[in-house]
C-alpha cells in the first residue's frame, strides 16, 4: 500500500491554465498593389476634347479594375477635393473598426459646436441644430449618402484628427492625397480648399483599394460552413479569419445611394447603372468655381468595373457645363470599355 501511494505521489499532474491566450491582432492594412496600365491614346484625346468646355483645370484618371485598361488627363495634377475627402475619412474610420478600436454601433455625442455653418451642407444640423447622439454607422451614412459636413467633421474627430487620416493614407500607399482641415475650416476662406487636395491618380488608387477590400469581403461572406469570426456555431470546420471585415461593404453601399451628383458620373449612363461615388463641390468667387468633382466605381454590364476620378477646378463655366463635362467623360469611358 505504501509503495502504491508513493508511486501515485510521483505522478506529475498537468498544469491547468489560469487564463486564455491573447488573440493575434488583425493584420495591418497593406498598400494598394501596383497595376500595369494599358493607356488608350484615342480615348485620352476624346477626354481632352470634352474637357475643353470647362475652360479650367480638368484632371481624369479612369481604370478598368480587372484589365488595367486606362485613360488619363493631367492625372498627376493637384485638385481641391472638397467633399470627395469624406471618402478617405470614412475609410480611415472603417480601418479603426477593423482593428477593434471603434465599433460601428458606438454612440457619439454631437454638440452644437460641432455644426458646420449655415450654407454648408448638413442635414444633421438642419434636423437637430442643438445636436444629439449618433452611431458611427449613422455618421458614415450621413457623410457618404448626404455629404453631411457636420457628420464628416465628427468622424474625423472620432478617428483622431486629420493626422490619423493622413497616416492611414500613407499606410495604404496613397501619397498624393492630403487631408488637412475640417469642413468648418475649409469653409472659412477660399484658399483653404486647395490645401486638401488629391491627384486624379491617387483618387483612382483609393478607389482600387476600396474595391479590393470590398471584393475580399464579398469572397468572405459568412456561410454555415464559414461563420463570421468570433461567432460560435456547430460547424464542421473551425472559424476562420478574413483579411478585412465583412462590414467594409457598408461604404460601397452608401456610396451607391449617394444623393448629390445625379448629373455628374451618372448623368449620361443608362438608368439603374450602379455607381458607387462621392462628389465634391466648391464655392464660386469672382466667377470662378473652385471644384466640381466626382469619383467612383461604375459597374459595367459586361461584368467589369471602372474606377474613375474626374476633377474640374478653377472653372468659369456654369454648373450645367461643368457637370456635363464629367458626365460626358464617364459616358466616353463607358462606351469604350463596355464593348470589350
Amino acid at each position: 500500500m505504501l509503495a502504491v501511494g508513493m508511486t501515485f505521489g510521483c505522478v506529475k499532474m498537468p498544469e491547468i491554465p489560469d487564463g486564455f491566450p491573447t488573440p493575434e491582432p488583425p493584420p495591418s492594412a497593406t498598400p494598394v498593389p501596383k497595376m500595369e496600365y494599358k493607356q488608350d491614346a484615342e480615348l485620352e484625346k476624346q477626354i481632352a476634347d470634352i474637357a475643353a468646355a470647362a475652360k479650367g483645370k480638368v484632371g481624369v484618371a479612369a481604370v478598368v479594375l480587372e484589365t488595367g485598361e486606362a485613360a488619363f488627363l493631367n492625372a498627376d495634377g493637384h485638385y481641391p477635393m472638397q467633399s470627395v475627402y469624406k471618402l478617405p475619412i470614412a475609410m480611415a474610420v472603417m480601418e479603426q473598426v477593423r482593428l477593434g478600436k471603434l465599433d460601428l454601433d458606438e454612440v457619439i455625442g454631437v454638440t452644437k459646436s460641432d455644426m458646420v455653418r449655415e450654407g454648408m451642407r448638413s442635414p444633421l444640423r438642419d434636423k437637430s441644430p442643438n445636436g444629439g447622439e449618433y452611431t458611427i454607422r449613422e455618421l458614415i451614412r450621413l457623410a457618404l449618402v448626404e455629404s453631411d459636413g457636420t457628420a464628416s467633421d465628427v468622424l474625423m474627430r472620432v478617428a483622431g484628427g486629420a493626422g490619423e487620416i493622413q497616416s492611414y493614407l500613407t499606410q495604404i500607399g496613397i501619397r498624393d492625397m492630403k487631408v488637412v482641415n475640417t469642413e468648418k475650416e475649409i469653409g472659412k476662406d477660399w484658399q483653404t480648399q486647395y490645401e486638401n487636395w488629391s491627384t486624379p491618380m491617387a483618387s483612382a488608387d483609393l478607389l482600387r483599394r476600396l474595391y479590393e477590400v470590398d471584393r475580399q469581403s464579398l469572397l468572405a461572406t459568412p456561410t454555415p460552413e464559414r461563420p463570421v469570426p468570433g461567432v460560435a456555431c456547430n460547424c464542421p470546420i473551425p472559424e476562420v479569419s478574413y483579411p478585412e471585415p465583412v462590414v467594409i461593404r457598408i461604404l460601397m453601399r452608401q456610396m451607391a445611394a449617394s444623393v448629390p451628383g445625379e448629373k455628374r458620373l451618372k448623368g449620361l449612363l443608362p438608368p439603374n447603372t450602379v455607381v458607387a461615388h462621392k462628389t465634391g463641390t466648391g464655392g464660386t468667387q469672382n466667377g470662378i468655381t473652385g471644384a466640381t468633382n466626382d469619383i467612383g466605381i461604375i459597374s459595367l454590364p459586361n461584368g467589369k468595373n471602372l474606377a474613375i476620378a474626374v476633377f474640374v477646378s478653377d472653372s468659369p463655366a456654369d454648373e450645367k457645363t461643368r457637370e456635363a463635362v464629367i458626365a460626358k467623360i464617364a459616358k466616353a469611358c463607358w462606351d469604350r470599355w463596355n464593348k470589350n
